[in-house]
């Protein structure tokens, strides 16, 4: 496997090969010439052998999240809904180490990128997917800000402080929030970089985050990544008018938005220990929040 050194994510790269040689093993697949595409949460190895991309979880993720994952979208598969497909071995995930690992379909991406108008009718047919028979964790963005918060230590005190403040205001803003829509399935981070094409269609990924709950909380993701990350106003108002609400017209808007960023920013600075170059993003964006700056583009990560 070639690789870029170092491996960011918090991976060794010398374990990375061993797991990605031992599940390719179990799946009778070749690891011969693969490349790492992305190694953040996951390490996610595209197999130059065979069209199937490996993402490999990191040591201590909870193998039985990865089980329901796979459980559910081999119900999506079954129901014809769009999603990117498993590839089809007998077992998944694979256990290697400690190490949970997926194999996926790899879908060739032609070079332009998913629009947010796009993500709208996947994301409202997942919203009113039937509930599968077992249990789906519900969704909580102040106890994953929370989470994450406890477990960040490349910030100064001070700053976690601060953090820690704002979240327990947004979660008394949150309380007086009407929510509209029936709760229902959420992919949990819908963007633009979670979908891909596939053959005139687009197709929805990673569904480690899927959950129960509000499908504002999915909505107001796509408003974030369109204003932060530089696609602009009318790309999320495509969005909004192809799937039938508009979650900034929402009196809950302004909090739910803010939660939500809160919670991508504690995410990245919980992960910032293994991803050293990120750290000076996510103090600019909480220099951001310090300054109420709503329209302050982001730097992807």
């Amino acid at each position: 496997m070639t690789a870029p050194t170092p491996i960011h994510g918090g991976f060794d790269e010398a374990e990375l090969h061993h797991v990605l040689d031992q599940a390719c093993l179990a799946a009778g697949l070749d690891p011969t010439g693969a490349r790492l595409l992305r190694g953040h949460t996951n390490a996610v190895i595209l197999l130059e052998k065979s069209p199937v991309v490996v993402k490999i979880a990191r040591r201590g993720s909870n193998i039985s999240d990865v089980q329901r994952t796979v459980r559910f979208v081999q119900i999506l598969m079954e129901n014809e809904f769009p999603t990117v497909p498993l590839h089809p071995i007998p077992e998944q995930p694979a256990v290697i180490n400690e190490h949970a690992v997926t194999f996926w379909v790899y879908l060739p991406q032609p070079a332009r990128p998913v629009m947010a108008a796009q993500l709208a009718k996947p994301l409202h047919a997942l919203h009113n997917f039937p509930l599968p028979s077992f249990p789906v964790k519900r969704h909580d963005n102040i106890r994953a800000i929370r989470k994450s918060l406890s477990a960040t230590t490349s910030l100064p005190e001070g700053v976690i402080t601060y953090l820690k403040q704002r979240a327990d205001r947004l979660e008394m803003e949150l309380a007086g929030v009407h929510f509209e829509l029936t709760e229902g399935i959420l992919q949990g981070d819908p963007q633009h970089r979670n979908a891909l094409h596939d053959r005139g269609r687009v197709v929805l990924c990673d569904w480690d985050t899927f959950s129960l709950g509000q499908p504002e909380w999915d909505l107001v993701t796509v408003e974030v990544h369109c204003r932060r990350f530089g696609y602009g106003t009318d790309h999320y108002q495509k969005f909004a008018e192809e799937y039938g609400y508009d979650i900034t017209k929402s009196p809950g808007f302004r909090t739910l938005r803010d939660v939500r960023e809160l919670r991508m920013i504690t995410t990245n600075a919980r992960k910032a220990i293994h991803s050293p170059g990120s750290l000076t993003e996510v103090e600019r964006r909480i220099h951001g929040l310090r300054h109420e700056n709503d329209q302050l583009q982001w730097n992807i990560l």
